[in-house]
């Protein structure tokens, strides 16, 4: 029954974009000054009553020195800014018995790396794989332990998965997930943020989809990841469909004859810079014509 669940059609449902927003803290309390003492000064026997000295004028209150919100590490990434054409290609949802080792051979043969987003209770099952997978220098991450859509799961049941699932990887590899995808690709903007500061996983999306999932041909699959892949592209694949692995061949060789050079998503985060900002349009003031100057009438003749 367990084989079974590893290689389920399991992408049916659309991409989850809940963002919860983060409550601001609450005001803190205002606390009152301190009342001082009023000193009683005794009146003196001279005739005229003593003046009073000015009280002294009130210290101004400091102005708090204005803070700079702190920098927020970058979490979740769907492509990279990399200078140079280097791509990450990942498969999901395994690893199958009868179609990895058929795709690491492939992989192998071309001296390519790849990187391997696993389902805990498949790597459980199937520990050899996942032990060739490291030995020959593929990153393994994280998918969850049995595939839920993690944003319908409370934070326990979200631990379960992922701890589960990061414990297997180091039982049966002997490596250290370093960044994780979310099944369906739903997780919140408050669980990729508690999961960074949790198990320093990055949430990877991806920018091109062949859809292989759900359409089962090959053909296809190889054509829609070479039309759609650019630099700095993290390219979505599953090695528990036939006609995925069917299709790496071509689409390894057509990416390569392209000039792509592979690297896992690691070596690609690694890579990647911030965005410039787009440029502002630069509005030009249109000089208004002088206007025309009238020419004098003509004086009468006398």
């Amino acid at each position: 029954m367990l084989r079974r669940a590893c290689f389920a059609a399991l992408w049916i449902l659309p991409l989850s974009a809940c963002s919860a927003q983060t409550p601001q803290p609450g005001a803190q309390p205002a606390v009152p000054a301190p009342t001082g003492s009023v000193q009683v000064v005794p009146a003196t026997p001279q005739s005229a009553p003593a003046t009073p000295s000015p009280s002294p004028a009130a210290a101004p209150a400091a102005s708090p020195a204005p803070t700079s919100a702190p920098h927020q590490p970058k979490v979740t990434y769907s492509q990279c800014n990399v200078e140079g054409p280097y791509v990450a290609i990942t498969f999901d949802d395994g690893p199958s018995p009868e179609n990895t080792p058929r795709l690491l051979d492939l992989l192998k043969k071309r001296g390519l790396k790849a990187t391997f987003f696993v389902v805990g209770q498949c790597a459980m099952e199937y520990p050899d794989i996942m032990k060739r997978m490291a030995a020959e220098g593929h990153e393994i991450a994280n998918h969850s332990w049995s595939h839920p859509l993690l944003t319908k799961l409370g934070e326990g049941a979200v631990t379960e998965q992922l701890q589960r699932t990061h414990d297997a990887i180091q039982q049966t590899a002997g490596v250290t997930a370093k960044v994780m995808r979310p099944p369906y690709g739903g997780f919140t903007a408050n669980q990729r943020v508690w999961a960074h500061k949790k198990w320093g996983y990055k949430t990877i999306l991806w920018d091109v989809d062949p859809l292989d999932w759900k359409v089962r041909n090959a053909g296809h699959v190889e054509s829609e990841i070479l039309k759609r892949t650019v630099n700095g592209s993290i390219i979505l694949a599953h090695d528990i469909h036939k006609s995925t692995v069917d299709a790496m061949p071509g689409t390894l060789d057509g990416l390569l004859a392209k000039g792509h050079k592979f690297v896992t998503v690691s070596e690609l985060l690694a890579m990647d810079r911030p965005t410039p900002p787009k440029p502002k349009p630069v509005t030009v003031e249109k000089t208004p014509a002088p206007a025309a100057v009238a020419a004098p009438a003509p004086t009468p003749a006398r």
